[in-house]
């Protein structure tokens, strides 16, 4: 459920109220009786950045990748001469 966010206009006192979508806003302030008024907020969560989780947004170099390489991957020409 969302949380709200509603100022008085009586007394100024900012609260918090969590409600579903579909309920109807809160009219009077319960502590004075005043009409309030909801407030619009930021959301709490932003995302910035190339990715938030660990397998969003890899790069090359990530251990993830290059350990699929190696598994499959044939042995180079430097490879092969360097065992000898």
């Amino acid at each position: 459920m969302p949380i709200y966010v509603y100022k008085c206009g009586q007394c100024g006192a900012v609260f918090e109220a969590k409600q579903r979508m579909t309920d109807a806003p809160i009219a009077v302030h319960e502590g004075c009786g005043g009409a309030v008024k909801r407030m619009v907020q930021a959301p709490p969560i932003i995302f910035n950045g190339p990715g938030f989780y660990v397998t969003d947004s890899r790069g090359k170099n990530s251990a993830g990748t290059t350990a699929k390489k190696e598994d499959g991957a044939k042995p180079s020409s430097k490879d092969s001469g360097s065992s000898e």
